[in-house]
């Protein structure tokens, strides 16, 4: 059977990779294996329009639909935006240490473990590799109540490995600040950029409406993925048991059964805080199940970006 993108960049072929060094080469497979079938031209450069086929022009960019329709060779063409440079803000938070596991399928060959964390780095260092094969340069902070790893950005040669490196720090026992963040980050660029902002998002929805207001105000644009265990998303836990708060709280004795309703109905009202601030903002949002592959996470988030820059040019055109 055909390995598919899928395949390579799921939680259960990540989790199996001892180091996180073997993961990041394991993502940059996946993502070599779909360039050819799926939307992964970067994050800089979006479809513009077709134009015809003449000998010399790179392959890789005929429009083979087109081709079955009309038996004409079309080139898919794409316009570069400039200054895009792209920086991922990673938060390293207690909390972002939750994992549940893996689904009950691949628990039953071997349970393995993976946290939010976990899936937050994979996706971090499959963008890098994305922006940077776009010779975008990429940049990076990890962070929780405030900056704890920064790294400048760069399209040079081995680069990619050194926010590899940086990503493979462990999550600390702190609360996070999304605000605190930007406004370390905020203070050291002078250009636009577009910021990847991977989280729990358990944060102040008040703090984190100043915060992406503060990089609105300067011009930059900002992508929210807001990484969720599965187990956090259903809360389907059977036996009472005791919660052990991830940044600094106190254990709490509790029947999930009896607190599912409310807590799936607060989770909600917050995660549509979230959008709703994102669409307020005009900025792009997506909820991530930490159980999904990476590859459809990748895919969405690209047809999202060419999209919208689509509906932005035939509204200027207008």
């Amino acid at each position: 059977m055909q390995t598919t993108i899928q395949d390579y960049l799921s939680p259960e072929t990540l989790a199996r990779l001892g180091t996180f060094e073997l993961r990041a080469k394991m993502i940059v497979e996946g993502i070599r294996s779909g360039m050819h079938r799926s939307p992964y031209h970067g994050f800089s450069v979006e479809f513009a329009e077709h134009r015809q086929y003449v000998q010399g022009d790179d392959i890789r960019y005929l429009d083979w639909k087109v081709f079955g329709r009309s038996d004409k060779l079309y080139l898919k063409q794409y316009e570069q935006e400039t200054n895009q440079d792209v920086v991922l803000l990673v938060d390293s938070s207690g909390s972002m240490s939750y994992g549940s596991g893996l689904p009950p399928a691949a628990r039953e060959r071997k349970r393995q473990s993976w946290s939010k964390f976990d899936h937050a780095t994979a996706l971090a260092a499959a963008i890098a590799f994305l922006a940077l094969r776009q010779q975008d340069r990429v940049g990076l902070a990890v962070f929780a109540d405030e900056v704890r790893a920064l790294m400048a950005r760069s399209s040079t040669t081995g680069h990619w490995r050194q926010i590899v490196t940086a990503l493979t720090s462990k999550t600390v026992e702190a609360e996070t600040s999304i605000l605190r963040c930007f406004e370390q980050v905020l203070g050291k660029i002078s250009n636009r950029v577009l910021f990847i902002l991977i989280s729990d998002f358990f944060d102040d929805i008040e703090q984190i409406k100043s915060a992406l207001a503060k990089a609105r105000h300067r011009g930059h644009d900002v992508i929210l993925f807001q990484t969720l265990d599965s187990q956090e998303i259903h809360f389907d836990f059977q036996a009472a048991a005791p919660f052990i708060g991830l940044e600094g709280e106190l254990p709490l004795n509790i029947d999930p059964k009896t607190l599912r309703e409310a807590y799936l109905e607060e989770l909600a009202e917050h995660c549509r805080g979230i959008e709703h601030l994102s669409r307020g903002f005009g900025l792009d949002y997506l909820l991530i199940n930490t159980h999904r592959s990476l590859g459809p996470v990748l895919s969405q988030f690209l047809a999202r970006r060419n999209a919208r820059s689509r509906q932005g040019r035939g509204s200027r055109r207008s």
